[in-house]
């Protein structure tokens, strides 16, 4: 037998979602007056409103979830990618360091100086190589998480969540990102 929902039903659950809504408007006011002034301004009653409707049928924190996941492979990759290239410079300097103090072993005492001066501008170019690589290396992460952020705002925006859009506006980021 097929069960309709009654007016009374559809009445109850109509108060249950604006319990709900309440509640969730509630939680994030709460939230916004431990942020500093400047900010609270930014997240107006409309807004705070229509992120709890968005909140409401769960829809957002599977899409938020998902998005953490990723964030974290991400972040996990790009630090053992790091971690990797930290490695290598430290296996070329052992190298190096082997390879100066077998040079120095056979060397005859009148030359040492030389080869002392030429070993001392071979390091300090391979010092200088491994900090432009360190360099490229940040930047590449740097890039990498800014796409990843853009990534989230889009995703987000194009759920419908109040306050997200794409921006690479450091100010904007309060209500643009920073989710997950």
């Amino acid at each position: 037998m097929d069960r309709y929902a009654s007016p009374g039903d559809e009445a109850a659950d109509r108060a249950r979602q604006q319990e709900r809504h309440y509640q969730l408007l509630s939680a994030l006011q709460s939230l916004v007056k431990e942020l500093p002034s400047s900010f609270q301004q930014r997240l107006s009653y409309t807004t705070l409103s229509d992120l709890a409707l968005a909140l409401l049928d769960g829809t957002v924190f599977e899409i938020v979830q998902g998005l953490l996941e990723i964030q974290h492979l991400t972040e996990k990759s790009l630090y053992n990618q790091r971690l990797r290239l930290q490695n290598e410079h430290r296996v070329l300097r052992q190298a190096l360091r082997q390879k100066h103090l077998e040079a120095q072993q056979t060397c005859r005492p009148h030359n040492l100086p030389v080869l002392q001066a030429t070993q001392q501008r071979e390091l300090e170019a391979l010092e200088h190589r491994i900090r432009e690589e360190q360099q490229a290396m940040d930047r590449k992460i740097v890039l990498e998480l800014d796409r990843k952020v853009a990534d989230q705002q889009s995703t987000l925006e194009k759920a419908g969540v109040a306050g997200f859009y794409v921006t690479t506006n450091p100010q904007g980021l309060l209500c643009c990102s920073g989710w997950p």
